[in-house]
């Protein structure tokens, strides 16, 4: 199972002093995370007072510290609209990210204007795509854009607060996927209270999944996670736990 760390988002040092900010510390921070088992990193540069941002310069100091601090870790990031003053300049300052320091690959989410045009230009500077969509109201979009069937993987982003309803909202859009033809892996990661369940839902479902800072500040349990790398350790525990479950069954239905 995949398991891609996010790091920071857009958490501030209130919610959590380990949160990285600097180009430094994320690439730290994504060291720290592959070394615990997680399969790829996605980061949000940072501004120098602690604001989210895709200008180039940013960006590109980002990813040069982390392949300079990281050595081989997938690094990706976001496209949001919230980093910027719009979808115009969203283009503007994607297309200027510089040439020798591009992300390994970046996010577009399809709740946002723009979204088919800024995934063809992701892919048209030579990054991979990963889109993503947050409700069903955003899956028709996705559908219909000419990059569907070139992303690496499909997040599921549910921003429903209770759990039940937003596993369900998960699995809905899975279904809804699978049934159109999407055939690209599909992730499912929640925020704060629905983070784990959905972390759990996806180890259910065989689908890829995404824990770290952006996401949750506490571990399981509700205990406070010293960083993305222990919730990385914690996420492979509980694949690891499903496996034996899972083999545990298929053995006790053989002897049946």
């Amino acid at each position: 199972m995949l398991i891609k760390a996010a790091i920071n988002g857009g958490r501030s040092r209130d919610e959590h002093p380990a949160i990285p900010l600097t180009p430094a510390e994320i690439a730290v921070a994504a060291a720290d995370a592959v070394a615990a088992g997680a399969d790829v990193v996605h980061a949000h540069a940072r501004t120098a007072d602690g604001g989210q941002t895709i200008h180039p310069d940013d960006i590109g100091a980002m990813v040069r510290a982390v392949r300079e601090g990281a050595p081989g870790v997938i690094v990706g990031t976001t496209t949001g609209l919230w980093t910027c003053s719009g979808h115009a300049e969203r283009m503007e300052l994607l297309a200027a990210w510089p040439a020798d320091a591009l992300p390994d690959f970046a996010s577009v989410a399809f709740c946002e204007e723009g979204a088919a045009e800024a995934a063809e230009l992701v892919l048209e500077r030579g990054m991979v795509l990963e889109s993503a969509v947050w409700s069903m109201d955003d899956v028709p979009a996705l559908l219909a854009a000419s990059t569907l069937h070139q992303n690496v993987r499909i997040l599921i982003e549910p921003e429903d607060e209770d759990i039940e309803v937003a596993v369900d909202h998960a699995r809905r859009i899975a279904t809804a996927l699978r049934d159109a033809g999407v055939t690209a892996p599909l992730l499912y990661h929640g925020y704060d209270e629905t983070a784990w369940p959905l972390v759990r839902a996806a180890i259910d479902d065989g689908h890829e999944t995404r824990v770290g800072f952006e996401d949750m500040l506490v571990l399981d349990e509700d205990a406070p996670a010293a960083d993305t790398a222990a919730m990385v350790r914690l996420a492979r525990e509980l694949e690891g736990a499903a496996r034996f479950a899972g083999a545990r069954a298929e053995a006790s239905g053989a002897r049946a």
